[in-house]
């Protein structure tokens, strides 16, 4: 790989600058060279800068990031990183008045991505402290999880606009509340000194995302979608580490105390018959696959489907207090040496 080549917009000395993007990295060397050239190309009006922390990774990520000279690269060990606690040494880290997150998997979809991201943040009159920008699933995406995907951000917004998010008082039933207050990391953005003297993340094992984001609408805040701010994210899973990856995910909510009630076996099925006849239906309508592909995913995808809700029954029946079976079933302590910094 030759020299990277350096952007206008982009600084490197020690000077402030309009915004910083750090971008977590542990093991990620499948796409850091893609996430830095699409930095390189970013229409931003402004001086930017790239913070790469990595948290003790074994492949060529590190050999990847050094031969890109003007980013900054902070190393830290796989012990000393957590999900929230790097987040906020990010922010100690930052040059930048504004601070956008990426995870080492999330590749900018545009080179409008850092512009539009920081936008709702940039406009005073909006009152906006986080911005989350638009997830797209990879083109390998599994079904369920593709599916998942488009949903979910599809709830937040039109893609044309940005939304803006608070609690004035109108949102009593916790539902709402939960709604109001879903956030990712994976694509994000704050101002630097928000995080540093205002609302930080918490240190927890999963899930601080959320909790951020429930914390700045709970103190009052507005948060924004901005869907032209995109990434392609999808996390690439087996089936079976898609299986522990819900348990995780159920997991650290009830560890935050997310009231989550446990799932009857009856529930189960019907949760797991919902959701197969549903994706078989998009499946059937699905242009972006090919006839091979479709026909592949019509007979696998109920698998997936399969072990998602007998993982998620799990998650809810599992004590929270017995740590052994909780690493028993869990992603992040299946992988060696410890935790990555992907959401």
């Amino acid at each position: 790989m030759g020299e990277y080549p350096l952007m206008s917009a982009l600084k490197r000395d020690a000077d402030a600058v309009d915004a910083t993007v750090a971008v977590l990295t542990y093991n990620g060397d499948q796409y850091i060279a893609q996430i830095l050239d699409a930095l390189v190309a970013q229409d931003f009006d402004g001086d930017f800068e790239v913070l790469v922390i990595d948290s003790g990774s074994s492949d060529r990520t590190l050999e990847i990031v050094r031969s890109h000279p003007n980013v900054r690269l902070h190393e830290i060990s796989n012990a000393d990183f957590g999900h929230g606690k790097t987040r906020n040494l990010a922010a100690q880290l930052a040059r930048g008045e504004y601070i956008a997150f990426l995870t080492h998997d999330a590749i900018p979809a545009s080179p409008a991505w850092l512009r539009e991201l920081l936008a709702p943040l940039r406009d005073e009159a909006l009152g906006v402290v986080a911005v989350m920008g638009k997830q797209i699933p990879r083109p390998g995406c599994f079904p369920l999880l593709k599916y998942e995907i488009q949903g979910v951000f599809a709830g937040f917004g039109p893609d044309f606009g940005t939304t803006v998010f608070y609690n004035d008082g109108f949102a009593q039933d916790q539902g709402l509340l939960d709604a109001l207050g879903f956030y990712s990391d994976v694509n994000s953005a704050t101002r630097r000194d928000f995080l540093l003297n205002t609302i930080p993340y918490r240190d927890v094992r999963y899930a601080e995302d959320m909790l951020f984001g429930q914390d700045v609408i709970a103190a009052g805040y507005r948060k924004a979608y901005a869907p032209r701010g995109a990434v392609i994210h999808s996390n690439d899973l087996t089936l079976a580490e898609y299986r522990k990856r819900i348990f995780d995910e159920t997991v650290g909510l009830r560890q935050i105390g997310k009231q989550i009630p446990p799932l009857t076996r009856a529930a189960q099925l019907k949760l797991t018959t919902r959701g197969i006849l549903a994706d078989t239906a998009r499946l059937i309508r699905d242009r972006e696959l090919s006839r091979k592909r479709r026909a592949y995913w019509l007979v696998m995808n109920p698998r997936y489907h399969i072990a998602k809700w007998r993982s998620y029954r799990a998650s809810t029946l599992v004590d929270l207090s017995d740590a052994e079976a909780i690493r028993a079933q869990s992603l992040e302590h299946s992988r060696t040496p410890g935790t990555a910094p992907s959401s």
